[in-house]
């Protein structure tokens, strides 16, 4: 076997298949582009879909990546199992109508066995094929060489998920010897396809020929107009492999990260705690690339993914005897062994490193949480001594409580849990998990009229807003027709309308000849980067050749042109005034505000906001010249171009710049002169995720109003306190506050001295019922803190107790209970009877045997609260 790094394998891939003439596609980030049916990119051919589904042309159709992907659905399972990953990178080739059956499957052939490539020994090689894919077992067999008894033919062996395409594929596995297979079964493990280690699947090809539509007999399944090749191999797998690992965590991919945890914790890596390690190794390269490709921790979403990736690590850290935050201390190990492959890491590391540190910290507390519910449910649980399986995944899913954990406290009380009840749980959440799954990654059947598309198109929009163009193409849903009397798509030979694209809007306007007029509603970029205007047929009839009269909206083309260009002047201000590490996270622009989302960890002050409002302003009214040029990519980012860190570029890029300001990659439409913009002005700041801040702002005439807007205010606020200018309005607003704080307080104390005198007169009136003083009482003007000191103050005043007040009011009535030691001892407690009132009024609450409280929403029913209370004591 030869000796080769995980570096040198994954290089060795792309290398065989840029040899093949495949293009070499750089790997996408974890988070989809443009995709909002995928959580995760969580396979190679998803980074791919837009050209499998045809909504673009690839510029080659080989091709070949490397790319890192997250699947979580089977998280229970890594640490435990010698290949299970959350964060794997996947080895692909690719055919968009290219090459099929007959040069797919000698490619992996010889790759893999090669002595130039990886070298492989042919006779350790098993394959498995579709038994009605007679090509694939010829191809297998006659070209490559496969001996018949190495091949096991299975109708499991093709691939369709959800309605799209599909097709056999055929799964190369590789032979690990009699040292993996201690109750020497040889060939029966793979022949009767059983669970093994000996084994290993590495290669799966997919031949992707047809429509696949779920229900039909795979017999009536239709020719695709063009077959495709999809192929993915674990890097993991391959270079456990290589190198001879026990599993996949035992590779130069993993030890370095496990040997650095080993030197924080007070147990080895061996033995019970290997799987500890795993889990820390695994789930620190996860968290790691998720958090720099620019994903957050958050309550939902693929942040509510990371956190509960870290969770698990961070338990499995208390399990090696690490206390306190540790995981962010393996942020940089991770960066130094990815480093050559993925540079941008290193980048990242202190940006990286702070997040899962905080996040760490916070889970302390919430781990605090879980192991208190889990002692409130184990008190519950007293008299079966089981805990149910409905709570013990809670613990696991909401808190990060392990089964394992769950189970080992609960068995040191002397009590079981509920597995099987456990179990069905995660099998519930498995089975959302797959369904989600099954959706997303399933790709719509192309539109061949529209792949198969190619005339010419220019876009003439960035230097004027009126223009002529020829109609090369008109669709209805996608199928190409020869008229449009409606509604539709059109194609032109050039058109000055901006498709949307960037976060920035379509154009909208009108096209019209003599013979036909419409409405363009939107505009869209086409599979061969065409830009497809959907249209309104308002008169006439659209037919191919007209050539047409285009007139942007020209209003609402400028009010977005001047929103995009306070986005790029407000990225720089936040820069300079909050700090270099913003970045940008998303961006909306259209006529009437912009919205910009970028990475913070905190609110940005209402002190900063105003320093980044005035700045942008300096720059408007410092009247820079905004000047656009083409260049490589390589050359932009040298040049101090921001780039968007998950956007894809193309080999030339546009680059726009303000004055010395601000230079950024975009494709979108902007003023000509910073002073165009006229008037900059912040509408709002605010959270939408966990490190994630998104400011919202107008320019321009909409700006001047909002100003408008609250001067009005501060003029209306001024006529009420009666004075006749605006000077001094915030020093009188503070004074009316603090007179009013000194009222409140002044009437706070009346109250507690209505309360004694109160309480005097109700302990004088108490009855005495079952060896109790009872008080039920109505009281008004009391809030629910001041019933509960009343209650307080009653109780104290008198012994043997039991006091129950009501506060009505309209549409709802507080209750108080409060109970003195001598009832509780009765077992009468204030959380039973609150709750009972809470019931009958429309309400909830409770709290403990000697305080509590509740509420509800109907207060007519005190007196019937009052009437049960008495009966029940």
């Amino acid at each position: 076997m030869k000796e080769l790094t995980g570096n040198q394998v994954r290089q060795m891939f792309l290398d065989y298949f840029q040899s093949k003439g495949h293009m070499i596609e750089p790997g996408a980030s974890l988070i989809p582009h443009n995709d909002p049916t995928l959580l995760w990119i969580n396979a190679g051919v998803a980074a791919l879909k837009k050209y499998f589904d045809g909504s673009e042309k690839p510029a080659c159709n080989r091709i070949a990546n490397a790319q890192k992907s997250i699947r979580t659905n089977d998280i229970e399972n890594v640490g435990k199992t010698a290949r299970h990953h959350t964060f794997f990178e996947m080895l692909g080739n690719f055919s968009i109508g290219d090459y099929f059956k007959e040069e797919a499957i000698p490619f992996a052939w010889e790759f893999l066995t090669s002595p130039d490539w990886i070298g492989f020994d042919k006779e350790k090689l098993y394959v498995t094929v579709y038994p009605d894919d007679e090509d694939a077992y010829r191809i297998w067999t006659e070209v490559c060489g496969v001996d018949p008894s190495h091949i096991l033919k299975t109708y499991d062996n093709f691939w369709e998920i959800g309605e799209g395409p599909g097709g056999p594929d055929s799964e190369i596995f590789y032979d690990r010897g009699e040292k993996y297979d201690p109750e020497g079964l040889g060939e029966k493990l793979f022949f009767e396809e059983m669970e093994n280690d000996r084994y290993i699947e590495v290669w799966n090809v997919v031949f992707s020929q047809f429509d696949c539509r779920p229900g039909t007999d795979r017999k009536q399944y239709k020719e695709l107009p063009h077959k495709n090749i999809d192929t993915g191999m674990g890097l993991e797998r391959l270079v456990s492999i290589i190198q001879e690992g026990e599993t996949n965590f035992d590779t130069d991919l993993f030890l370095p990260i496990i040997r650095a945890a080993e030197k924080l914790a007070q147990h080895p890596y061996e033995g019970e705690y290997k799987m500890a390690y795993r889990v820390i190794a695994d789930h620190i390269r996860t968290v790691t690339f998720a958090l720099s490709d620019g994903a957050m921790f958050s309550n939902e979403g693929r942040g509510y993914v990371l956190r509960r990736v870290l969770r698990r690590a961070v338990r499995y850290g208390i399990k090696l005897g690490i206390s306190g935050a540790f995981m962010y201390k393996l942020v940089d190990v991770v960066a130094a062994n990815m480093k050559d492959f993925y540079p941008y890491l290193l980048e990242k590391t202190e940006f990286v490193a702070k997040l899962v540190k905080n996040e760490e910290e916070a889970f302390h507390s919430t781990l605090a949480n879980g192991e208190k519910l889990l002692n409130e449910e184990l008190a519950k649980a007293e008299v079966s001594k089981t805990l149910s399986g409905e709570v013990v995944f809670k613990l696991y899913d909401t808190y990060g409580f392990p089964l394992e954990l769950t189970k080992e406290i609960a068995g040191e009380r002397g009590y079981t849990i509920d597995e099987e009840g456990f179990e069905a749980q995660m099998a519930k959440q498995r089975e959302r998990a797959r369904a989600a799954r099954e959706d997303a990654q399933s790709m719509a059947s192309q539109s061949a009229d529209l792949m198969d598309f190619t005339a010419p198109f220019e876009f003439t929009g960035y230097t004027t807003m009126r223009d002529t163009g020829t109609i090369t193409g008109l669709f209805k849903n996608g199928v190409r027709v020869s008229t449009l009397e409606e509604e539709g798509e059109v194609i032109l030979d050039r058109s000055c309308f901006y498709a949307e694209s960037g976060g920035q809007v379509a154009d909208g306007g009108v096209m019209r000849c003599a013979e036909a007029e419409c409405v363009v509603l939107d505009v869209k970029k086409a599979p061969h980067k065409q830009f497809m205007h959907h249209v309104q047929v308002k008169d006439g009839v659209l037919k191919e050749g007209m050539t047409l009269q285009l007139q942007v909206d020209a209003e609402r083309r400028l009010r977005t042109m001047a929103n995009h260009s306070c986005v790029h002047l407000m990225q720089s201000a936040l820069k300079k005034i909050v700090g270099e590490h913003i970045a940008q996270a998303g961006s909306y622009v259209c006529e009437d505000y912009a919205r910009f989302d970028f990475t913070h960890f905190e609110k940005v002050s209402d002190q900063q906001l105003k320093e980044v409002e005035a700045l942008v302003n300096e720059f408007v009214m410092a009247k820079y010249p905004v000047c656009t040029e083409v260049m490589t990519v390589e050359k932009a980012k040298h040049s101090g171009a921001i780039a968007l860190f998950d956007e894809k570029y193309g080999d030339e890029v546009r680059v726009v710049s303000m004055g010395s300001v601000s230079k950024e990659l975009c494709a979108g439409t902007h003023v000509h002169n910073t002073q165009d913009i006229g008037v900059f002005k912040i509408i709002s700041e605010e959270s939408i995720g966990s490190g994630i801040r998104r400011i919202t702002a107008k320019t321009g005439y909409a700006a001047y109003q909002e100003f408008v807007s609250e001067q009005d205010v501060l003029k209306n606020i001024a006529a009420q306190l009666k004075m006749n200018s605006l000077n001094g309005v915030s020093e009188k607003v503070a004074g009316v506050l603090e007179e009013n704080s000194a009222l409140k307080k002044e009437i706070g104390q009346l109250n507690q001295k209505m309360m004694v005198l109160k309480a005097d007169d109700l302990v004088s009136h108490a009855e005495e019922v079952n060896g109790l003083k009872l008080i039920l009482e109505k009281v008004s003007g009391l809030d629910g803190q001041a019933m509960k000191n009343l209650a307080e103050t009653l109780r104290n005043k008198c012994e043997k107790s039991f006091i129950f007040l009501a506060n009505p009011g309209e549409g709802k009535v507080t209750y108080v209970c409060a109970c003195s030691k001598e009832a509780i001892a009765k077992g009468i407690k204030a959380g039973d009877f609150v709750k009972l009132a809470a019931q009958m009024s429309q309400g909830n609450g409770g709290g403990r045997p000697d305080m509590a409280q509740s509420g509800g929403k109907d207060a007519s029913k005190v007196d019937e609260v009052f009437a049960l209370i008495r009966s029940k004591l």
